[in-house]
């Protein structure tokens, strides 16, 4: 317990308003006080450790030590409100709002489409907001690396920079106010008279004023400039000290040596939230002068411990301004690493203090500080004392020299001098704000004018439990040249002395092993072409490295992003008041950009509300022997522990197969499954709680892989087989036939928006009110009633909007909507739970790996005859709707190739992991990303060019599938066409090659990829949707639909269609949200099909309303919409229609293969080119253009918004995004930290989206199509690209033809695929020799 002590008031404004909190509670962030305490909802929860920045703030401050008043944007999620002392907070609802006055950041980011879901847009808005606070013209990087703390899963960012790039002063933008050459909006090639580019027009724009932004509050400028005092804030658990002097620091060190100190609380905050640590005491010495000085000496720069990141950065750049190149190659080592550490709001309240005593083997930083021989100046009251970062420095695991009493008070970086080099190295998964695999620095000394070593240290992070230094070849370098042979001696030593158990924590053994010898490697060409300049200069000769390996010691670098868009035009002649064809900007994003968009968590809290929190199993297979809640009882704030004893109606729920338990009983069956819930007054009440249940098991074996349960025939019944041909004989004529496989991991939904549920029951009958975020409101409405075993009438589900959604919230949000709507039964009261990211993840599954076991067989031209194929998916738990994303892989499993014999059979494996559901593609990507890997197979075997032997077997118009489903309007001929044309691939070939010629340690490749999307849920009764429309007699209409609002712009495009279908603008009408008491047995917003579906049954309402009004109007031709509602009324006529509408002619049988499973095929094509890191394996993606056809668009700024974000999301997939479990099925991927999604830094440098044009659709609304998840499976084409660009590298190593490579093409699987001798010297161990840190699922 925290000791009592007297507190202090805290002091600070957010908004302009001044805040007293006479009670701080040290455990509350800032995001918890705003949205709980100060109801400003429009700062959002997103990861809780600093990683996604939809909790973005600005905060201000006078600092003293630098006479001014400095503006920062911060991680409120981390920061603790008690850190806010005499500080503004400005929060996106600061700044601007809809019913007063935008700002022009909130104004730029709606109009350029850069908000879709809109819940990460508030913290993007803020993070430049605080840029333009300090800098009114920033350049395009600076506007970039504002970014790197922040993500979106819905845009593709693209166009987020696009509206932003027109703050800066190097965006060259003319606003399209004229021709000027190098228009950002032009491509160098005549566009068509129907085209357009003009998403949005900047010339619109708000100029920036930065007089309607808040001043620093006068009175905390007095205040500040007073005499400072100890502040005391004291919690339940947690007394927060702030000293103000350097005494009082050390006196309360002495008292409490335990106590952890505290500046930015970037570390100490995630331990607190996810290791459930408790710190009674912590000190917080951030404003201490000593704790904050830079100083310049004869040695180097010392730096104050509190320090934070930032400023040491502006202040190592102005060095580096200033000072010779010689002396700043440690400021240069250190300033490449804070390029790519963290992102831009931990950077600016991190202090260096805390890096180096959070001691983490993957720091950063730690491994040039070592290898510089950086000097610590140590304090305590016994005295001062400095000390080395050597390699006693680091004792163990995140343990330092450093006694308990003693602080860090500063840390003196060293200059360089003449002869000595420094350079330092990290490689991640993601370049931009991610943890480290492994880092390191280098510092050599040579003897003057030679290229003899004399002095040198090489650390590494990432290699050991702590940072260590390679002494052994350090010391068997010394008084060596410079040269091959050294380089030889070098490698083989460190593979030896840089070994790694092959059951390390953090895996990737073989590349990490092989990074540490190519790091040294990059380190080694750098030296030696840096001392040969050096030493030319001095008429001394010195041999320079290979022209083909220059490139292997440039830092990476990537150019600021261009784009152009296309789309085809609206028709001449069409009306002004009809929208439908235009670029209309989704009618929510002004909203979302001012923080006034309402959410589930938004909603205001009922008087007597509960807050629900889950407890879930640690174990994967197990006997529950016994659950004890005696502490958790105990806790301040405890109602009531659920179980599946306090459900009223039926445990048994699931969406498709009654297969799950809303509370598990007497087994669990995966990590994560749910066993009880705790019910409390608070959240942090809640959590605590629940983390106090003990729970006995008697462990059972776990099935884990899909390799496991093959060899245990784990599998879900049916096994689904689709054959068309004779697979035999189809074999017996080709000319060749291979056999392979392929892997593909799954992936993390990641909407920015968590599960969120709030239940508030009424009094009368069994009501029960819900709010949810989820696609799918009937089912929830269902599965709840099933729960509480009362009819569905009693139950309403309610759904405004969602942070979104992409499949995950089609079925897995029932899981929460049960728990939390038995809680509030239970209790009488309102219950509201939004699960915080790692529970998300670990709860409710993702995308389904897939393993694609293929045989094909092929003709010498490349022409595929025959193709076997078996596919296995990890299903999980339950069955979910796993047999319908089989059966969806299956009908993809030939892509866009017509093959005369194929055979295709389904697995489904039944493992004790979360059960895995519906994400965008639903099974599709898997089942195309197999076909092109054999597709691959096939041109490499050949030796043919890859496009050649795809473009050899593409369908045509008319050709039938395996499902025998003739392809009508089929146009995948034109967008490859056009995709070769506008890429220019052939020539772009050309130049690869000789790249490739030219650069032996970086090789460029490219792929084209097509792609075919059956449109219809492939569940017959599913394809079905109704409306209600509502006209009041003010001429206003109130518009319902079966579908849901995710971000897609579902709404937008519902609206357009109603305006045109009744003639009136879109002002007039409106969709509030989405509810099972006006639009009843809805199917889930899914299947890319809602717009299809609910805007032929908004249709269909509108069509009866025009036909109630026809003779008003005839009778008034001359009158308006509104006199013609007003006659109708007092006709007497209903001024209320339903609509409904369902899909003819659909209806497949597996068993006799025959019926229309599709409606009809959305179809697009992509041009990919890559630059990979042959040492590394890290990637640039360099530039794609994408062809889609989406028919003639409703909205192409929607349309082309969702063709790069499913981009971007399939880069994630296939690139990017791993999904790590434990041998016994333990997800460590819990959040942003762990498990990356595309950031801003990932998108193609150039960037270039089609939308075909004259392809109109007969089979859907207005001629148009669907959009949603077809084009996420282009990204295979970066992959090919990747995989060609490998090729290139292993010809180097005379390696050629077919090579396996899993999805994602993570840096590692990259590296390894690139054989060299460096891989040669650290091989991965034999398999069933040791336990693997992590296993593929």
């Amino acid at each position: 317990m925290a000791p009592d002590v007297d507190c202090d008031e805290l002091l600070f404004f957010v908004n302009g308003t001044k805040i007293v909190e006479k009670n701080a509670d040290p455990e509350m962030t800032l995001l918890t006080y705003l949205r709980r305490k100060l109801g400003l909802t429009g700062t959002k929860l997103g990861c809780a450790e600093g990683g996604c920045g939809a909790c973005t703030v600005m905060v201000s401050t006078f600092h003293p030590h630098m006479n001014k008043i400095v503006h920062y944007s911060v991680n409120a999620c981390l920061a603790p409100i008690c850190s806010l002392h005499h500080c503004a907070v400005t929060t996106v609802e600061g700044i601007g709002s809809v019913t007063t006055k935008l700002h022009p950041v909130q104004e730029r980011i709606a109009k350029a489409h850069g908000s879709q879901c809109g819940f990460c847009t508030p913290g993007i808005v803020m993070s430049m907001y605080s840029l333009l606070r300090n800098n009114p013209k920033p350049t395009m990087q600076e506007i970039e690396e504002a970014f790197q703390g922040n993500l979106c899963r819905c845009t593709g960012y693209r166009p987020i920079l696009e509206g932003y790039k027109t703050f800066a002063k190097d965006a060259g933008c003319c606003g399209r106010r004229g021709n000027e050459a190098g228009c950002c909006m032009s491509n160098d090639q005549e566009i068509d008279g129907d085209l357009s580019m003009k998403l949005f027009d900047p010339s619109e724009f708000t100029p920036l004023d930065q007089t309607q932004d808040f001043i620093f509050p006068p009175e905390l400028l007095l205040l500040d400039k007073g005499a400072c005092k100890q502040l005391r804030f004291k919690g339940e658990r947690v007394l927060w000290i702030q000293p103000s002097n350097l005494t009082e620091l050390l006196d309360l060190k002495s008292q409490h040596p335990t106590a952890k100190l505290v500046v930015g609380n970037t570390e100490v905050g995630i331990e607190i939230k996810f290791k459930n640590m408790l710190y009674p005491v912590i000190l917080a010495p951030g404003y201490i002068s000593e704790l904050n000085t830079v100083q310049y000496t004869e040695g180097g720069i010392i730096f104050g411990a509190a320090c934070s990141l930032t400023l040491i950065r502006e202040e190592l750049r102005k060095a580096m301004s200033e000072l010779p190149p010689h002396q700043t190659q440690v400021f240069q080592a250190v300033l490449e690493q804070l390029q790519w550490f963290a992102g831009q709001q931990i950077r600016n309240v991190a202090a260096v203090g805390g890096n180096i005593m959070t001691a983490s083997p993957i720091s950063d930083l730690n491994p040039v500080f070592m290898a510089a021989g950086c000097l610590l100046t140590l304090l305590s009251k016994g005295g001062k004392r400095v000390v080395k970062i050597d390699d006693k420095f680091f004792t163990g695991y995140r343990k330092t020299a450093i006694k308990p009493e003693e602080i860090l008070l500063s840390i003196e970086i060293p200059y360089t001098r003449k002869g000595q080099y420094f350079s330092a190295y990290k490689q991640a998964p993601r370049r931009e704000d991610d943890i480290a695999i492994v880092t390191c620095g280098m510092n050599i000394v040579f003897k003057e004018g030679t290229t003899i070593v004399e002095e040198l240290h090489l650390s590494y992070g990432g290699m050991a439990a702590t940072t260590v230094l390679a002494q052994n070849t350090s010391k068997q370098l010394i008084g060596r040249e410079w040269d091959e042979a050294l380089l030889q001696k070098a490698c083989s030593s460190l593979a030896k002395e840089m070994d790694l158990d092959p059951s390390a924590p953090g895996g990737l053994v073989p590349y990490r092993r092989t990074l540490a010898l190519s790091l040294f490697f990059k380190f080694y060409l750098t030296v030696k072409r840096k001392v040969a300049q050096d030493l030319n200069v001095q008429g001394i000769h010195a041999e320079d490295i290979r022209d083909d390996y220059a490139s292997a010691t440039e830092l990476f670098h990537k150019d600021f992003p261009s784009s152009v868009q296309l789309f085809q035009d609206i028709p001449k002649g069409q009306l002004k008041q009809d929208v439908v064809g235009r670029p209309l900007m989704h009618l929510s994003a002004l909203k979302q950009a001012t923080g006034e968009a309402v959410y589930c968590d938004d909603i205001p809290r009922y008087e007597n509300e509960l807050y629900l929190a889950l407890v879930t199993s640690t174990k994967a297979h197990a006997e529950i022997l016994s659950i004890d809640i005696k502490e958790t009882m105990a806790v301040p704030g405890v109602v009531s522990f659920l179980s599946a004893e306090n459900i009223p109606g039926s445990n048994m729920t699931g969406p498709a197969v009654y297969d799950e338990t809303v509370f598990a009983e007497d087994k669990v069956t995966c990590v994560g499954h749910i066993i009880g819930a705790i019910v409390a007054d608070t959240k942090a009440h809640a959590q605590r709680a629940a983390r106090a249940v003990k729970i006995s098991y008697k462990e059972l074996k776990p099935i884990i892989t899909i390799q496991e349960a093959i060899e245990s025939q784990s599998f879900y019944e049916p096994i689904r087989k689709l054959e068309r041909g004779n697979l035999r004989q189809g074999f017996k004529e080709s000319d060749h036939i291979i056999e392979g496989e392929m892997h593909i991991g799954g992936q993390e939904h990641f909407y920015m928006e968590t599960h969120c549920s709030l239940a508030v029951p009424k009094r009368e009958d069994g009501e029960m009110e819900l709010f949810v975020s989820t696609q799918s409101a009937s089912k929830t409405q269902q599965l709840v009633a099933k729960a509480l075993g009362v009819p569905s009438n009693r139950i309403v589900c309610r759904v405004k909007r969602m942070g979104g959604g992409f499949g995950g919230k089609e079925t897995r949000s029932t899981l929460l909507s049960t728990v939390v709507a038995i809680a509030a039964h239970k209790t009488g009261r309102p219950v509201r739970c939004m699960l915080d990211r790692d529970e998300d993840m670990l709860i409710t599954g993702g995308r389904h790996p897939f393993l694609g076991r293929y045989k094909v067989g092929f003709m010498k031209t490349g022409r595929v005859v025959a193709l076997e194929l078996t596919l296995y998916s990890n299903a999980g738990n339950s069955m979910d709707l796993s047999l319908s994303i089989m059966e969806r892989a299956l009908f993809h499993m030939e892509n866009c190739y017509n093959i005369p014999h194929i055979g295709g059979t389904g697995y489904m494996c039944k493992t004790n992991l979360p059960c895995n559901t519906a994400f965008r593609g639903f099974g599709g990507p898997q089942g195309m990303m197999v076909a092109e890997c054999w597709m691959t197979d096939v041109a490499m075997k050949c030796c043919l060019p890859a496009d050649q032997v795809r473009k050899l077997n593409i369908y045509k118009e008319g050709d039938v599938t395996p499902f025998n489903q003739k392809l009508e309007q089929f146009t995948i001929a034109q967008c490859w066409e056009e995709c070769l044309l506008t890429s220019q691939y052939h020539q772009r070939r050309k130049d690869i090659e000789e790249f490739n010629r030219q650069n032996r340690w970086t090789k460029r490749g490219i792929s084209i990829i097509p792609t075919k999307f059956g449109i219809s849920f492939t569940a017959k009764f599913l394809n079905q949707a109704g409306a209600l429309v509502h006209v009041y007699t003010d001429g206003s209409v109130l518009l319902t639909h079966g579908g849901t609002e995710m971000g897609q712009g579902l709404h937008t495009k519902m609206i357009q269609v109603a305006s045109r279908v009744l003639g009136i603008p879109i002002c007039k009408i409106l969709i509030s949200e989405t509810s099972t008491n006006t639009v009843p047995n809805t199917s889930p917003t899914a299947a890319s099909v809602s717009s299809d579906l609910n805007a032929m049954a908004i249709y269909n309402a509108c069509e009866k309303l025009l036909k109630r009004l026809e003779p008003y109007q005839s009778s008034n031709p001359k009158g308006c919409w509104e006199d013609w509602v007003k006659a109708a009324y007092f006709d007497r006529v209903s001024l209320s229609a339903t609509g409904f509408y369902k899909t003819p002619d659909l209806g497949y049988d597996f068993e006799k293969n025959e019926g229309r499973p599709f409606h009809y095929f959305s179809y697009g094509v992509a041009c990919s080119e890559v630059e990979i890191d042959c040492l590394t394996g890290d990637h640039k993606n360099l530039c794609t253009t994408i062809v889609m056809d989406v028919g003639i668009s409703l909205n192409p700024a929607i349309d082309i918004g969702q063709v790069e974000g499913a981009f971007m999301q399939g880069v994630g997939l296939f690139t990017l995004e791993e999904l790590r479990y434990s041998p016994e099925g333990v997800l460590y991927t819990r959040g942003p930290g762990m498990y990356k999604i595309p950031g801003f830094g990932d998108i193609p440098t150039k960037l270039r989206v089609s939308l075909l044009r004259d392809a109109p659709n007969a089979k859907a609304i207005y001629s148009s199509k669907a959009v949603g998840e077809p084009p996420l499976f282009l990204a295979a084409s970066v992959f090919y690209a990747i995989k060609d660009a490998i090729a290139a590298a292993r010809a180097e190593s005379g390696l050629t033809g077919p090579f396996p490579l899993d999805s994602p093409a993570s840096p590692d699987r990259v590296r390894n695929a690139c054989v060299d001798d460096f891989t040669s010297l650290c091989p991965p161990a034999k398999p069933g020799t040791f336990t693997p840190w992590a296993v593929e699922v």
